[in-house]
């Protein structure tokens, strides 16, 4: 259980990096329609994620793949049962990335509001389905005994037997998460950039965050209600309920940081804030990878694991690996310039 117990750690920290890292993202994308006003103010929006928005995309890439050789069986389990969220969210991916990249190719102003909408758009829906796919993860799936499940886009939006991709329950995780990312975005505006625009994302995040603590606060609440096997971990291991209290903590000096103006200490505290409320979510259903709404058919990394030899000889090819992710990252965000501003040189 040990080999099977460090990579269901590795997995998770992978997927926390991809969240704070492209999650800021995520919310400048949220805010991009609303903060920026001016075409010169929406370039150098992008221009503060430019240089590393498709690099934060790797670490999705690098989850995906440690799972296909960590676990095996929940990659093709959950890739079958969640074929068409899975195939909307490659298609948000993809307008993302387009409306990033092809607003500049065309000096037209209907071309240019085109790509904005896209980019706002699907960087809204992309957390609004990762929030949702979080809370069919703590939920638990209708798994049938052969070890199979079809998650249809919704059935009756209640928390039953047989569950959907959106209920009542996912959907306030959803709202958890995207308020969250708005907070999250908005601090790496108020932090990078200068002028009205900070002031703007200033605004945005203390409205966006008063969402984000009450809707996180439901949904701690709700989960204790929806899986009540959350608290079997806290009862063996108590120090596991301080997670939540340290992400908590960190999310409520956002406003403090916010006033005194340190766009980079709040920024953090939301980085801070995002990794809690998901190593709470990892430790409430460790050992379990993929619940099943029937306990006794859930994936745990006993029965969803590869082979320990594999894990075994992965594991020194993952930590030099990891490594130099981190070194290159460090490099490359310590490359940026310290703030952005509308009417700096563009190169497009």
């Amino acid at each position: 259980m040990i080999l099977e117990t460090v990579w269901f750690v590795n997995v998770g920290a992978m997927l926390a990096a991809y969240v704070v890292l492209d999650g800021f993202d995520f919310g400048v994308g949220m805010l991009h329609l609303f903060v920026a006003r001016t075409d010169a103010e929406r370039r150098c929006l992008l221009r503060s994620i430019g240089p590393v928005w498709d690099g934060n995309e790797v670490w999705l890439l690098a989850a995906g793949g440690a799972l296909f050789l960590a676990f095996p069986r929940l990659l093709a389990t959950s890739f079958s049962g969640f074929y068409l969220p899975l195939l909307m969210v490659v298609w948000l991916l993809l307008f993302r990335a387009l409306g990033i990249e092809m607003r500049h190719q065309v000096d037209d102003v209907l071309w240019k509001r085109f790509w904005d909408v896209a980019f706002s758009g699907a960087s809204l829906l992309l957390a609004v389905f990762f929030g949702a796919a979080l809370g069919n993860v703590v939920r638990g799936v209708s798994m049938t005994p052969d070890g199979t499940f079809f998650a249809p886009l919704w059935t009756d939006f209640r928390v039953g037997e047989a569950t959907g991709i959106l209920d009542w329950y996912t959907i306030l995780v959803a709202v958890a998460a995207t308020s969250a990312l708005v907070v999250h975005g908005g601090l790496w505006i108020s932090w990078r950039t200068e002028g009205e625009m900070r002031e703007r994302a200033r605004s945005a995040v203390e409205v966006a965050w008063l969402v984000a603590i009450a809707s996180g606060l439901a949904t701690m609440a709700a989960t204790l209600w929806v899986q009540p096997r959350v608290l079997e971990n806290v009862a063996v291991y108590p120090w596991g309920a301080l997670i939540p209290l340290v992400g908590f903590g960190a999310a409520f000096s956002i406003p403090y940081w916010l006033r005194r103006s340190r766009g980079r200490r709040g920024f953090l505290a939301s980085a801070a804030y995002l990794v809690g409320m998901l190593a709470s979510a990892a430790f409430g259903i460790y050992p379990m990878v993929l619940p099943a709404r029937d306990p006794a058919l859930s994936l745990a990394i006993g029965n969803a694991a590869g082979p320990a030899y594999g894990l075994g000889v992965a594991l020194w090819w993952w930590v030099p690996g990891m490594a130099l992710a981190i070194v290159y990252f460090w490099f490359l965000y310590g490359s940026m310039p310290a703030t952005f501003a509308a009417d700096d040189e563009d190169p497009h």
